[in-house]
């Protein structure tokens, strides 16, 4: 039986949304399909974590187009959970992906990387942090 405190390999572990305009963004969705929100801060910034209004369940991010996340595409992104980062991105490479954007690793070991696969699909690899 899995740990239900881990994430699982090869599930989806949330979807972003980056953009220029985060705030107005958030609010329409929050109009549209009726999340609800909280700030998170980032630097001098704040993104936006959604939330179910049932269950205050987090479920994905609204985020600001900059820094780190400045060359991120603007559309919604689904992040998978994978094991080893370094290993992932180094197969879609072998396999005839594209490495679009990779994060440093957190303090807590985890990171991501956009890929694009040979198709022109994009996805992000995510490493989970040690919790």
């Amino acid at each position: 039986m899995s740990d239900p405190t881990q994430p699982v390999i090869g599930a989806i572990g949330h979807f972003d949304l980056t953009v220029d305009d985060a705030p107005a963004i958030r609010d329409f969705y929050a109009s549209v399909v009726g999340w609800d929100y909280e700030s998170m801060p980032v630097d001098d910034y704040e993104d936006y974590v959604l939330k179910s209004p049932t269950t205050g369940d987090w479920l994905g991010g609204v985020c600001h187009r900059r820094g780190q996340n400045s060359s991120l595409p603007r559309q919604w992104l689904m992040y998978v959970n994978v094991a080893d980062l370094a290993a992932s991105t180094a197969r879609v490479r072998k396999l005839g992906g594209k490495v679009l954007h990779e994060s440093g690793p957190g303090e807590d070991g985890s990171g991501y990387a956009v890929i694009e696969d040979p198709a022109g699909a994009v996805l992000a690899l995510m490493k989970p942090g040690v919790s």
